[in-house]
Order: structure tokens, then C-alpha cells, then sequence
């Protein structure tokens, strides 16, 4: 069975640094916070090209501080998608905040900016575009609305490690960039972690007491905090991981342009829009069919696994049911819940299985088109 993600595949081959790294954590005892996440913060803010960067134990710790940092509380609105992980809703919550939903674009399947400037109101305090599947929203568009309207952006770049657009990098472009670092991300730690990025010193360093029981000092507390700190072995981690992001991003294009080559002939299969320069970093390389539950069953049965992101959109499911939506307020994100099939795709994925790959799903979708090379 080709496996839908294989991160044995990336610890054979950065495994003995890891060891190094988490060894000299064990042995150095300081195992929260501490030197390795500092210098993993400066390598990220570095990379992403950000003044600041906190790292956090989880994405959704980065969105929820990120939001208490901009003001965000009872009584005010957040605006973001229906067709995401539920983290992204459930931060608003956490907030005290109301969230309130637009549709995608069918297709970029981010943010719809046609959609959005009629769900703002005077309650509107921010906006959250999410970079769904590790493509860039169309944020010229979403920023321009925003700031119109004097709300804050506050990116979801949960799945964007990597993806830029004109040289400005994934969670740089609004005024706070969130990201998770679970293991099967782009840039993945070794348990649970996340962080923010942003050019703006005071939010950075209100975040950075919140993360810490609302620390200013040893025992004096000033803000009502949270223990939302990271653990020195994800910092060591993800200082390793990171200095192998671009070759790791470069194989995740590589992969998706093969897909895109063998897959354009599929008259029943939307493959995901071309990307523009480097603002898709593919951490899901997903299809759209209307069979796609038949589909992934008949993968299943010739070797190949398969994932959807995601089943449901958020505003359908049960422990969002009170925030009032219903079937089909939101019809684009809707019919991607019906009909997205995520393909493997990982950076050690070789060509070859790639190809076959490739001609499974055109097997399954046109038997009498299996001969594609």
C-alpha cells in the first residue's frame, strides 16, 4: 500500500540530526522554552522574513493569541471560511468572538473577496483567510477590503509553510501570521507546536506574555495568560526540520507538477488551479470528482491511500450547529466536502510511484484511458 504520508521516509533521512538535537536538549535540561526555541523563533522569523516570531505549543494557540492580541472579544465579529479545519473556528471562539462565514472561491478554493466584503459589518473587529492546502489567498484582494473597513488580518497559514507571492512569504502579507507545526505539516516538530509571525513588535511581545500566564517577570502576572508554551525538543526539532524546508517544498512542486501533467486529460476530475510563481506550497494535492467516495475505494483496493480535507465544512458540523448556518448557505465549500480526494504527496515521494500514482487514479476514473505513461 503506497501510504498516504510517510514520515518514516523523512526520519531516515534526517534522523541522526534529530538525535543530535534532542539529545543535547536532554542533556542540557532546560526543557521549556529555553535557548533552542529562541534560536528556532529567530530562524523562523528569518526565513519568513518577519521581525518577530513566538512559538507556541500548537497552530491553534497561535490563531487564539493572535486574536486576544488584536483586541478581539465578546461582542465583535471574525470573518473566515467554512471550509477548514475546525481550529480555525473554534480560536474565534475561544476569543469570545462571534465567527461568521463566507464561501471559497470555486477556483482557488481559498477566500472568496466577492463574497467578503458584504459579510463585514460595524462589528467586524478581523478577518482570517485561510491558506487552504498551502496556496495563498488572494490577499491583494482580502487586504484591501480589510483595511477599508479598519479590520485586522490575521492569516491561517496552518498549511502554507514555504509559499510566498512576490517574495513575501505565508504570514507576512496581513498584520499576524499563524502556523501549526503538527508533525504531518510542511514544516512539522516531533509532537505538537505552533507559532506567529509579524512585523509588529508590541503584538509580538503581548503574545509572548500571553503564552506564558501573562508573565511580565517571575511571579508577576499582568495579563490573564495561558500556558501556551513550546517545549525545547519541538524548538530543536523544528530548527532542524527548517534548514530543509526549500528542499523540501521544491519536492512537494515537483510532485504536484507530475500529478498536473499526467492528470489534465480527466474530464470528471478538477485538478487544483496552476499555481502562481511559488504561492502554493502543496501540503495537500487534492482532486475534485463527483465520485469521489467510489474513487478512493477503488484506490484503496489497487494500493493507493488517500485523505479529504474535509469531510464536512465547519459550519455543518454538530458542535457548530448553534452558530446557525445550515445546508447550503455556503454551496462552494459544500460540494468540496462532497467531492475533495487528497493524493499522497510528501517530499520523498520518488517519481515513479508518482506515475503510478497517476495512472491508478486514471484507471479508476477512465478504465479505458490506463495507458497513460
Amino acid at each position: 500500500m503506497i501510504p498516504f504520508l510517510d514520515l518514516r521516509a523523512q526520519y531516515q533521512q534526517i534522523g541522526p540530526e534529530l538525535e543530535r538535537a534532542t539529545l543535547e536538549v536532554l542533556r542540557g535540561t532546560d526543557y521549556v522554552l529555553g535557548a533552542p526555541v529562541a534560536d528556532f523563533e529567530d530562524a523562523f522569523a528569518a526565513y519568513c522574513g518577519a521581525r518577530e516570531c513566538v512559538a507556541l505549543n500548537t497552530g491553534t494557540s497561535a490563531l487564539h493569541l493572535a486574536l486576544l492580541a488584536a483586541g478581539v472579544g465578546p461582542g465583535d465579529e471574525v470573518v473566515t471560511v467554512p471550509m477548514t479545519f475546525v481550529a480555525t473556528v473554534a480560536a474565534i471562539l475561544y476569543a469570545g468572538a462571534t465567527p461568521v462565514f463566507v464561501d471559497i472561491d470555486p477556483k482557488t478554493w481559498t477566500m472568496d473577496p466577492s463574497a467578503l466584503e458584504a459579510a463585514l459589518t460595524p462589528k467586524t473587529k478581523a478577518i482570517v483567510p485561510v491558506h487552504l492546502h498551502g496556496r495563498l489567498a488572494d490577499m491583494d484582494a482580502i487586504m484591501a477590503i480589510g483595511r477599508r473597513h479598519g479590520a485586522w488580518i490575521i492569516e491561517d497559514a496552518a498549511q502554507a509553510h514555504g509559499a510566498c507571492r512576490n517574495g513575501v512569504s505565508a504570514g507576512t502579507i496581513g498584520d499576524i501570521g499563524c502556523f501549526s507545526f503538527y508533525p504531518g505539516k510542511n514544516l512539522g516538530a516531533v509532537g505538537e507546536g505552533g507559532a506567529i509571525v509579524t512585523n509588529r513588535a508590541d503584538l509580538a511581545e503581548t503574545i509572548r506574555c500571553l503564552r506564558d500566564w501573562g508573565r511580565n517577570g517571575k511571579y508577576n502576572h499582568v495579563r490573564h495568560g495561558f500556558n501556551y508554551r513550546m517545549d525545547a525538543i519541538q524548538g530543536a526539532a523544528l530548527g532542524v526540520k527548517l534548514r530543509h524546508l526549500d528542499e523540501w517544498t521544491d519536492a512537494r512542486r515537483r510532485v504536484a507538477a507530475l500529478y498536473a501533467e499526467a492528470l489534465s486529460g480527466l474530464d470528471s476530475v478538477q485538478l487544483p488551479a496552476p499555481a502562481r510563481g511559488e504561492d502554493h506550497a502543496y501540503h495537500v494535492y487534492a482532486i475534485r470528482t463527483p465520485d469521489r467516495d467510489g474513487i478512493r475505494a477503488r484506490l484503496a483496493q489497487v494500493g493507493v491511500s488517500t485523505g479529504i480535507h474535509y469531510p464536512r465544512p465547519v459550519h455543518l458540523q454538530p458542535a457548530y450547529a448553534k452558530l446557525g448556518y445550515g445546508p447550503g448557505q455556503f454551496p462552494v465549500s459544500e460540494a468540496m466536502a462532497a467531492e475533495t480526494l487528497s493524493l499522497p504527496i510528501y517530499p520523498e515521494l520518488a517519481d515513479g510511484t508518482v506515475r503510478q500514482i497517476a495512472r491508478a487514479v486514471v484507471q479508476v476514473c477512465q478504465p479505458q484511458r490506463a495507458s497513460v505513461a
